[in-house]
């Protein structure tokens, strides 16, 4: 790639010649697809988009991790982002830093005054220079578990 920001649709394009399923394309990012079934794709987890920085600027891998209300009901806040930090361990080893926390409260369709679950998620980004460079970190955080398991 050249030093200017590839645009979401360069990055799209880079991805899908590589082998890569696409979700959806956003403004800032493409958002990775994971195959379940031979007729259905879900949202990864996993995205990539261009970021400016001080070297102008780079391509940035990011995963959210999460861990839900209902499989853990007696856990309080903090105990639940305790558990996504440990399933984020593999990541945190492997160059990726934590940027952000969430908490996503999941409503009814047929009832927004309802919530059917809260998902606790930690997102963790990585920067690198190209999108040749991206390619193997994003077979990695595609293999990573993104959401904690209810074994204990």
């Amino acid at each position: 790639m050249s030093s200017t920001l590839p645009t979401p649709q360069q990055l799209k394009k880079a991805l899908v010649a590589n082998g890569f399923e696409v979700f959806r394309t956003l403004s800032e990012e493409v958002v990775l697809a994971e195959r379940v079934r031979e007729n259905l794709i879900l949202d990864s987890g996993v995205r990539v988009g261009s970021v400016a920085n001080e070297n102008g600027g780079a391509v940035r891998v990011r995963v959210v991790l999460r861990a839900q209300r209902a499989d853990f009901p007696s856990d309080d806040e903090p105990t639940l982002f305790e558990r996504v930090r440990k399933l984020a361990e593999p990541a945190l080893a492997d160059g990726f830093a934590e940027d952000a926390t969430n908490v996503n409260a999941v409503k009814d369709p047929a009832d927004p005054d309802r919530t059917l679950d809260t998902f606790y998620e930690v997102f963790l980004s990585r920067e690198v220079a190209t999108v040749d460079d991206a390619l193997p970190i994003l077979k990695f955080a595609l293999s990573l578990e993104k959401a904690v398991g209810t074994g204990r």
